[in-house]
């Protein structure tokens, strides 16, 4: 029986996914628990599992494609059954990129927006003829303008109305060149072949040192051979310097990197941060942690900073909760998010009702949650609803640092190294390890005083072994 593999809904926000990557290929056999492919969505890179067994019969969806939730992307049945038709799926667009700084080099491409046949502004002399002339008589350059692109108009100043004939576009194709900036002396602005030619000649195209091999990529890869050198150099444009023009071209960001650029940005200009730092002596928490070691209990740093935060956000309840500038949002759990790094970006998995865990139990619910992180396999559901968030970048030998707070929340805490310092204890100069923290506050709520004694309030549990020995 053919069955159909939907876009699954993997969050309650989650309105669309891309699929970046199957994991099967059509005729490969299919077993329940099977990776099918990959999908990300604006938090998280995820791998779909099969509920079904048999043979992928039909891809319906090609990678790097963005659908909405529910939509068809494949068929798995038995070898040899009909495949339902489906029409082709609804294309979401990508969130647009971040303005990206100027590159080095010029791309060429189609302009933005641009139709294939292009008619003269309204009034304009001609342009009832234009109009009506024959497709062939205006087309738009198969090679034209990016945008934000050094030594070329940016897409927002294309002209609205581009003309180029055929042969004269041909030739600039040829040449691997960029039309745009050349001046049209044909029918209403329009390039012709000659202009092609004399920009050509002015710019000192045939001056230029440049091994067809090269050429021949950068027009494949549609970069500006004239970007690339000036003509009274010796050296020559090799296929090396067109490569390592095409590495430097701006690359579209992936959806989980422009969901975080919107939502910190979103955060930092909206909400009025200050910080404050404490320094923590953990050298006794250092000591219990290797005898508990030692007993078969391996704790880690951030076990025991989730416990002291998750008690201190008991007694600070300001600190857990949250405003818009005009209410205040009162937390009654305390859910903490852990911020983890991945190659792809950070993702922030939430440890539900931590005031109620125990150490050990906190120990195992981060780690799992770590672990699900590390290996793509976290759904939104457990990286939402967070109340507090900890950014623990201890393991990279950090002295300090700040951290923007997680929209939603009021507060952020970025735990540094421990590191071996002299400090003054009992009048004496002693080696000691210290650990610093760093608050970050959200000021229409918190105040400087109330956000000292809550950090205040983590660093002295940290540093009472007494308390540490009860709860381990």
């Amino acid at each position: 029986m053919v069955r159909p593999i939907t876009m699954p809904k993997l969050g309650q926000s989650e309105e669309v996914g891309t699929l970046v990557r199957w994991r099967k290929k059509v005729g490969d056999a299919v077993a329940k628990g099977d990776i099918l492919f990959e999908i990300e969505t604006d938090k998280a890179l995820l791998e779909v599992e099969s509920f079904f067994e048999g043979t992928l019969l039909k891809i319906a969806v090609e990678e790097g494609s963005t659908v909405p939730i529910h939509t068809t992307v494949g068929f798995v049945g038995d070898p040899g059954e009909a495949v339902p038709e489906t029409p082709a799926p609804a294309r979401v667009s990508a969130p647009a990129s971040p303005a990206v700084g100027s590159a080095p080099v010029a791309a060429l491409g189609k302009p933005p927006g641009l139709p294939r046949q292009l008619a003269a502004p309204a009034g304009a002399p001609g342009a009832a003829a234009l109009a009506s002339a024959p497709a062939r008589q205006v087309s738009t350059p198969p090679i034209a303008a990016p945008g934000r692109l050094q030594g070329l108009p940016r897409a927002e100043t294309v002209p609205e109305v581009f003309r180029i004939s055929p042969r004269a576009a041909k030739l600039a194709r040829e040449s691997a060149i960029d039309p745009t900036p050349i001046a049209g002396t044909g029918p209403l602005g329009r390039i012709v072949e000659r202009d092609v030619k004399n920009y050509l000649e002015s710019k000192g195209y045939y001056q230029l040192r440049i091994t067809p091999a090269a050429k021949r990529r950068a027009r494949g890869a549609c970069i500006d051979v004239l970007s690339l050198g000036e003509p009274s150099l010796p050296q020559p444009i090799t296929l090396t310097r067109v490569e390592r023009a095409i590495t430097e071209l701006p690359q579209p960001l992936s959806r989980m990197r422009q969901s975080i650029a919107s939502r910190l940005t979103a955060s930092f200009t909206t909400t009025p941060h200050f910080f404050l730092t404490v320094a923590v002596d953990m050298t006794e928490l250092g000591k219990l942690r290797a005898e508990l070691k030692a007993q078969g209990a391996t704790y880690t740093v951030t076990d025991f900073i989730l416990k002291a935060v998750a008690l201190s956000l008991v007694e600070f309840p300001v600190v857990n909760s949250t405003t818009d500038g005009r209410s205040v949002r009162w937390h009654s759990k305390v859910n903490l998010g852990l911020a983890v790094n991945l190659e792809q970006g950070l993702v922030v998995p939430v440890i539900r009702d931590a005031d109620e865990l125990s150490l050990a139990e906190l120990h195992d619910y981060a780690t799992e949650l770590v672990a699900k992180a590390r290996a793509g396999k976290l759904t939104p559901d457990e990286m939402s609803g967070s109340t507090f968030t900890i950014s623990n970048m201890g393991m990279l030998e950090i002295e300090n640092f700040t951290a923007i707070i997680n929209p939603g929340e009021s507060a952020i805490l970025a735990v540094s190294s421990t590191l071996r310092q002299p400090v003054v204890k009992d009048g004496e100069i002693v080696a000691r390890d210290l650990m610093k923290m760093t608050l970050s506050s959200d000021h229409r709520i918190i105040d400087g005083a109330t956000a000292a004694r809550f950090a205040n309030a983590i660093k002295q549990k940290l540093e009472e072994i007494s308390l540490w020995k009860r709860l381990a």
